[in-house]
Parts: structure tokens; sequence; C-alpha cells
């Protein structure tokens, strides 16, 4: 048996609310992963989904344990299963390259209650039609990003990430950087050591032309 203290700090739910469930909707095409260390259940992975075929995920009522004085139990504080769809959006959005947590995001939402993919397609059509503008801003503004960073960087391949090339994909735009950066091998430049993209005869980093030959063959094209 547990001596009295032991038994006063464990972390013993209560029963649950059978009927607090919702649903979060995703048409992000790329698994979303949730973690909220504080609150129980609080790991929620969602598969990709597309606007065609969303993934759902019902989720319910979590908890999360107040200290209390030494010989009192563990206070247990309920989190509505609202509050859990909105923590696993929010949790997993906030802080993403390129999304405003407004109009551009990736395509989550949540509805209240346990959902169908047929009730979602009847019931929420104009959310759904809101999440699928709302994630092609998003996509377009790292789009945007990408091509900004890939003229900074002198071509650089690494400069871009797979959110990046992901979003080009969803968005069927033909972009340079797309290519597989593997594709690419950097070398050092001679002027500073930093690594460049031998397809250039400009070193990005400082800025010296290290291929005279091909920056001759590029002026003449400007010229042109």
């Amino acid at each position: 048996m547990f001596p009295l203290q032991d038994r006063n700090r464990r972390t013993i739910r209560a029963e649950v609310n059978p009927l607090d469930k919702s649903t979060v909707v995703s048409i992000y095409p790329k698994e979303v992963l949730s973690v909220n260390h504080t609150m129980f259940p609080g790991t929620f992975v969602i598969n990709p989904g597309t606007l065609d075929k969303p993934t759902l995920l019902v989720v319910g009522t979590s908890s999360w344990f107040k200290e209390m004085e030494e010989d009192q139990p563990l206070l247990e504080i309920t989190v509505g299963s609202i509050q859990v769809a909105n923590s696993i959006i929010v949790d997993f959005c906030n802080g993403l390259y390129g999304c405003n947590m407004h109009d551009a995001m990736p395509g989550l939402f949540f509805v209240q209650g346990e959902v169908t993919e047929k009730d979602l397609k009847v019931r929420y059509v104009s959310r759904l039609q809101k999440a699928n503008e709302n994630q092609k801003r998003y996509f377009s503004a790292l789009v945007r990003q990408a091509d900004a960073l890939w003229s900074r960087s002198n071509g650089n391949p690494l400069a871009i990430s797979d959110d990046m090339r992901l979003a080009a994909n969803e968005l069927g735009v033909a972009k340079e950087w797309l290519a597989d950066f593997q594709h690419i091998e950097m070398i050092r430049c001679v002027a500073c050591g930093a690594m460049r993209n031998p397809n250039y005869p400009i070193c990005g980093a400082c800025h010296n032309v290290i291929d005279t030959e091909a920056y001759k063959k590029l002026g003449i094209m400007k010229a042109g």
C-alpha cells in the first residue's frame, strides 16, 4: 500500500463527461504533432489531409493538476474539449514561418461535437473553403519567402525549407529551388571560405567574382 502522503500526491483523474467532444479538422498535407506537457492527455497526432479527404481527430476532456499544500491531494483542473481542440491548432501553428494565425495558416480548424466526413462536407462547407483559402495564402507566403532567400543566398539550396518545397508543390508552381538540393554539390569560396553554389559565378557571402569566364558570359547575356 502507498503511504498516506504518497496516496494524496497521486494524479487520479475523475470520470470525464462522455458527451464533451470536439473534432479537429485538417486539410494540411503534412502530419500535425501537438504536445502539451502540462495536461493529460496532451499529445495529439493528426495524419495528413486534403480538401477532398480531410483528416478528423475527435478529442475529449483533458486535465491538469494543481499543486496544493503538502498534505493535500493534487487538485484536478479539467480542460473542455473546445479548449483542447483550440490548443492543438494554436500550439502547432503558432510560430510557423509565414503563418499569421489569421488568414494565412495551415488548413486546420475545429467544430464542436463529434462529426463524420459526410457531416463535415454537408454542414461545414464554408469552414472547409475558408481553411483552404487560408492555407493557399500561407503557402503563397512561403513561396515568396523562398524566392527571396534563394536570391539572397545566391542559390544555396540549404536556404529553402521542406515546408517551402511542400508549398510550391501544393500550389503547382515551378521553381528552380524545387530541385533536390542533394544534386547540387556545394563548394567553398576561395575568397572567404563560405559554401557556395558552383553554378553561380559570384559568391553569395563575400560577393566576389569567383568564376570570371561565367561572369563574362553573364554580362554578355545581360547586355544582349
